[in-house]
């Protein structure tokens, strides 16, 4: 294979890589923590879009759960998200894994 020709083939699958991105960025994923009592609402780049509580949950006698409930759900949808961002970035590339810069 000739340098040229890999040259071609590598602006190809970083055009790719970058409708992926920008694909990702469009998907939502949803997650709930409590029993559904929080639920987060992330895009497939892993950036928070939304927090819903129900009311149930506050008391203001019991801030700490309500915390907690919070911070994983919040883990939970990041978690999600890179799992989504490996699967299809891994789609793209091929299986080649993490390419360096590309954040995944």
């Amino acid at each position: 294979m000739n340098i040229q020709k890999m040259m071609k083939e590598a602006q190809k699958m970083q055009e790719r890589l970058a409708k992926a991105q920008t694909d990702l960025a469009q998907e939502t994923l949803e997650v709930s923590s409590g029993g559904g009592k929080v639920t987060v609402s992330a895009n497939g780049s892993g950036e928070i879009t939304g927090i819903k509580i129900s009311p149930e949950v506050v008391d203001p006698e019991d801030v700490e759960l309500l915390e907690d409930l919070v911070l994983s759900g919040v883990r939970e949808a990041q978690e999600s998200a890179r799992k989504l961002q490996s699967d299809r970035m891994g789609q793209v590339t091929g299986g080649l894994g993490g390419l360096p810069g590309l954040g995944f």
